[in-house]
């Protein structure tokens, strides 16, 4: 909490609007969401854990526990849509004042869960639906299939630059909906850029869902990035690529990659991986809004865990 309050101190407004009550400041609100995320809560079992430890309300600052409404509230106003930006800022320059932060990132995507029901629960009652009679299997198939492809274009997903070696993340895009990964590979490159002092980001690591020529001119360039961008994406084919940089990666990529520097590329699945198994791989909120918001606190929370 100390560390998400100073992060916040730094990076927003004390309050959210001059007409505020002024029981709390945003950066005491905001650690206190970092607070809800780390712990894995909602606003309710937040507001119980703070009235438990009152002594971490006065090391920020609070004299008193916010409830839940206050919480919930708060999390709607911060903004993070607007002002993410501004605190991935704020800790990409702690991690290069410690001289931390390497010359090579990873871009990498990652589904997230609407709900706390698992994949595999729902891919065995679309097996057991499908029994039966053949007329009745072909209606539970279609039905299956038309709220599968509801729940796809509702799917939260999580598109992040990770600094291959400290796992920080120096840039983050959510959206909602299964839609093609190449789209992100511009702003997320040009975030992590601007954010590695110096601009001493020497090279970036993808894999197939960033395939694309153009991707490679951006990198290669307009920012003097070396792209490895492995190749394969779109229908399968035996034919090389017939643009210069995907016919690069296609001799370049080929075969096993480690001890070599794509064998890096790997460490954005860690990352991922580090996300849901210490914050969780379902969301709480309700709204697309919402469920980009949450997890661009969750981003931010992962930083200030490191």
């Amino acid at each position: 909490m100390r560390v998400a309050h100073a992060l916040a101190s730094q990076s927003l407004p004390t309050y959210s609007n001059k007409f505020s009550r002024k029981d709390f400041t945003l950066p005491q609100l905001f650690a206190c969401l970092v607070l809800r995320e780390h712990q894995k809560e909602t606003y309710r079992g937040v507001e119980a854990l703070l009235h438990d430890a009152e002594h971490w309300c006065r090391d920020i600052g609070m004299t008193k526990v916010p409830d839940h409404n206050t919480l919930c509230r708060a999390f709607h106003a911060l903004g993070l849509g607007r002002r993410a930006p501004r605190l991935l800022d704020v800790l990409a320059q702690w991690f290069a004042i410690a001289k931390q932060l390497g010359e090579t990132v990873a871009i990498d995507s990652s589904c997230y869960d609407t709900h706390h029901r698992s994949r595999h629960y729902e891919q065995r009652r679309r097996h057991f639906a499908s029994r039966g009679k053949r007329s009745a299997a072909v209606n539970a198939s279609n039905a299956s299939n038309t709220r599968r492809s509801r729940s796809a274009r509702r799917t939260p997903k999580l598109a992040t630059v990770a600094d291959t070696r400290t796992h920080l993340l120096l840039a983050a895009r959510p959206r909602i909906g299964m839609s093609a990964d190449y789209r992100d590979f511009e702003p997320l490159l040009f975030d992590a850029w601007r954010r590695v002092p110096g601009r001493r980001l020497r090279t970036v690591l993808a894999d197939a869902g960033y395939d694309s020529e153009s991707n490679h001119r951006i990198a290669r360039r307009d920012m003097r990035v070396r792209s490895l961008i492995k190749t394969g994406s779109g229908r399968p084919t035996q034919k090389l690529p017939t643009t210069p940089y995907r016919r690069l990666m296609h001799r370049q990529l080929a075969g096993s990659q480690k001890n070599k520097p794509y064998g890096q590329r790997a460490q954005a699945e860690t990352v991922a991986s580090m996300m849901k198994r210490n914050l969780g791989d379902a969301l709480r909120s309700r709204s697309p809004r919402g469920r980009r918001h949450e997890l661009l606190l969750r981003s931010i929370t992962h930083d200030v865990m490191l």
